[in-house]
């Protein structure tokens, strides 16, 4: 059974530059696509894609966006995740495995930088029937050199990062904290809106213990703002 080589491009910084490293063994390069994020997110995937020299496939899950994966669950966020990151990232993958691991096995592109060697073990023993490689890590590489490659390059990166957000992710992500949900209330009040009102027609929070319409405004501005890289193998209830 031949094996085939397939980047999860997530359309982060580090998740590009992994999938260069590798270009040249690579055969699929798959990023899959969340209604919530931010608009200049295909102008970098487009940019990439000729970067690489390659074809980014694109795949999406039906239900679109995060608010429609909670809905569903009726669930927001806790300590196993969040159900948008299982519905749909984790289980758009899942079905493209299904469809494919019949006629071949896999060797999976991972942009974990080298200070994540230990979620990369972790990702190993979570698949252990696949092959992994994390290109940043075996080269010794951090999330500001894969900045730093890009910007050599001449790849202008995801507007997000400009913004201050530490990772390409959702617009309104509900796996972030005080700082982060105070600086959306500035830079996206409408996507605020959105999630209070979501928060209260599902009764869950993103903040434990704190909905987003009660959150004190100064809360949380001192802090950096943490916020997990939500790519396609990111925790989550599928």
């Amino acid at each position: 059974m031949k094996t085939i080589t397939v980047s999860w491009f997530s359309a982060g910084v580090s998740s590009a530059v992994a999938t260069k490293l590798m270009i040249d063994k690579i055969d699929k390069i798959i990023y899959i696509q969340v209604d919530d994020q931010h608009r200049d997110t295909m102008r970098f995937v487009k940019d990439c894609e000729k970067w690489f020299g390659k074809e980014v496939e694109i795949i999406k899950s039906p239900l679109g966006t995060v608010e429609n994966a909670l809905r569903m669950r009726a669930y927001v966020n806790g300590p196993n995740g969040s159900p948008c990151t299982g519905l749909l990232k984790i289980r758009t993958r899942l079905t493209w495995e299904s469809e494919h691991r019949f006629f071949c096995n896999f060797r999976y592109i991972w942009g974990f930088d080298n200070n994540e060697v230990k979620r990369a073990k972790r990702r190993e023993a979570e698949q252990w029937e696949d092959f992994h490689s994390f290109p940043l890590i075996e080269n010794n590489l951090s999330k500001a050199d894969a900045h730093g490659i890009l910007k050599k390059a001449g790849i202008k990166r995801p507007a997000m990062y400009d913004l201050g957000y530490p990772n390409n992710n959702c617009i309104g992500c509900v796996k972030g904290g005080m700082g982060y949900w105070n600086k959306i209330r500035v830079d996206f009040p409408e996507v605020f809106k959105k999630r209070s009102e979501m928060e209260r027609l599902i009764g869950g929070t993103c903040i434990k213990g704190v909905y987003l319409d009660e959150l004190d405004p100064d809360r949380g501005r001192d802090q950096k703002i943490i916020l997990p890289d939500c790519g396609d193998f990111c925790e989550g209830l599928v």
